[in-house]
């Protein structure tokens, strides 16, 4: 499939890790997921643009969401908002996102549907996000409320993704192979949310002083803290064990995507490792945040390229032999039921 906006090219700019999960699939499903990618990061560029008032970016976003929906076809101009962009590649996004639509018009017309539901669910959750932190600052930390919006704010974003992407490649890659589909549905939402919760503990100290948190109010109330305590890292200690359980939590979520992972028909080589990867790599990060001041703006967790190169790699050479392959995955046990639930069809 040809386009002119050279994908490849454009995700390998903003997005390092799922450049790499892109490179990996079916070229039957490749242009459709990277597709959707790039729309998805269009709309997030809008969303993330804070020197643009939110208003603004909230009409923009529904701009966006209705060329994509196709209820609206007048061409859209994002000039202005690309002009703010620090990222080159992100202001090509914007700048030639009437070409993005042109390609999602020129897929049949299920591929386009898949592609309208994932961004809508997507969109509402930005949406969402840009009216629950208007006005929120370092000074006027607004955090979730419960764990269930912290639940349905994963969904929107992330774990909608999971069933965006089952059900393409259910569709193109192995449409005739008995599959618990209910069980691919559930642990692909599992596995979009896991990774997407990793990303917010990650950077927790980052969105702290953005004025977000996504760790809800409740939780935090009852383990003696609010959001403006997690601004000192002094705090760290009193919050290490809620923040452990957001950490087995993610986890969990993992071991499900894990799972989904070994699920697949074991032909699929290509899929399993574009699944495999981010979770490796979003194992190694919970890692790496088991330790350390997590608290600490200064401190940035990164899993480094040349450990994503050994984790992809392993990958490859474990594939062909069963042991190996499941000992990539350094499972706790935190979430037993997950890990015995694995599913293998061959």
């Amino acid at each position: 499939m040809k386009t002119g906006m050279e994908i490849n090219s454009l995700l390998k700019e903003v997005s390092r890790s799922f450049y790499l999960t892109l490179r990996v699939l079916p070229s039957a499903v490749r242009p459709q997921i990277g597709l959707a990618y790039l729309l998805a990061r269009t709309t997030d560029t809008i969303a993330d643009t804070e020197i643009v008032p939110v208003e603004q970016r909230l009409q923009a976003l529904q701009a966006l969401r209705e060329r994509i929906l196709g209820t609206n076809r007048k061409p859209l101009d994002f000039g202005d908002l690309a002009r703010q962009q620090g990222l080159p590649a992100e202001r090509v996004l914007l700048e030639r996102s009437e070409e993005a639509l042109d390609i999602l018009g020129g897929l049949n017309g299920a591929d386009q549907q898949r592609i309208r539901e994932v961004i809508e669910t997507i969109t509402s959750g930005q949406e969402l996000d840009l009216r629950r932190f208007a006005g929120a600052s370092a000074q006027k930390i607004v955090p979730l409320a419960t764990e269930q919006e912290l639940d349905d704010y994963t969904y929107r974003v992330a774990g909608c993704v999971g069933e965006f992407w089952t059900k393409m490649c259910r569709t193109h890659l192995f449409p005739r192979a008995k599959l618990d589909d209910r069980f691919l549905m559930e642990n692909g939402v599992r596995f979009g949310k896991g990774l997407q919760l990793v990303n917010i503990l990650r950077d927790l100290p980052v969105d702290l002083r953005n004025g977000r948190c996504y760790l809800p109010a409740g939780p935090l109330g009852e383990a003696g803290l609010n959001p403006t305590d997690l601004l000192e890292p002094k705090n760290e200690p009193r919050f290490r064990a809620l923040y452990a359980g957001y950490l087995a939590q993610a986890e969990a979520h993992l071991t499900a995507g894990w799972a989904y992972t070994n699920a697949l028909p074991k032909r699929c080589v290509r899929v399993r490792l574009a699944c495999a990867w981010p979770i490796l790599i979003g194992m190694k990060t919970l890692g790496k945040l088991r330790s350390g001041n997590v608290l600490d703006p200064e401190r940035r967790i990164k899993v480094s390229r040349p450990e994503v190169k050994n984790l992809m790699l392993r990958s490859i050479l474990s594939y062909p032999w069963p042991g190996a392959w499941r000992r990539l995955f350094p499972a706790s046990g935190q979430d037993g039921k997950a890990v015995a639930s694995v599913k293998v069809f061959e």
